[in-house]
């Protein structure tokens, strides 16, 4: 799976990541994980964007993909490992439990 990001939104993510502290271990391990692999893309004629290859092999990509609408992101899957864990059945009934909690605790 991969996050896709219009710019605008990967703006205030990146400001928000910058105003982390900088010298915590945590902080530092989530930016070199998930920052760094960070890449523009531009958007062809057609409407299509070229997945770079080391993400296609990163996230699993094969010739079926689905787009996951996220709100202010989308995310990029392959579409037999989207199938998987999308459905109701999919999450076991304790982790479909500490779900709803933490939503609640959101006050959802």
């Amino acid at each position: 799976m991969h996050r896709v990001y219009p710019w605008a939104e990967w703006e205030a993510f990146e400001a928000k990541v910058a105003a982390l502290p900088q010298m915590d271990s945590e902080v530092e391990d989530f930016q070199r994980q998930f920052m760094s692999g960070a890449v523009d893309v531009d958007v062809d004629k057609l409407g299509r964007i070229l997945v770079p290859p080391r993400l296609r092999v990163h996230a699993h990509l094969e010739r079926e993909v689905i787009w996951a609408g996220m709100q202010t992101r989308i995310e990029l899957w392959d579409l037999a490992r989207f199938s998987g864990i999308a459905t109701p059945t999919s999450a076991s009934p304790q982790r479909t439990v500490e779900i709803k909690k933490k939503l609640a605790g959101f006050g959802l």
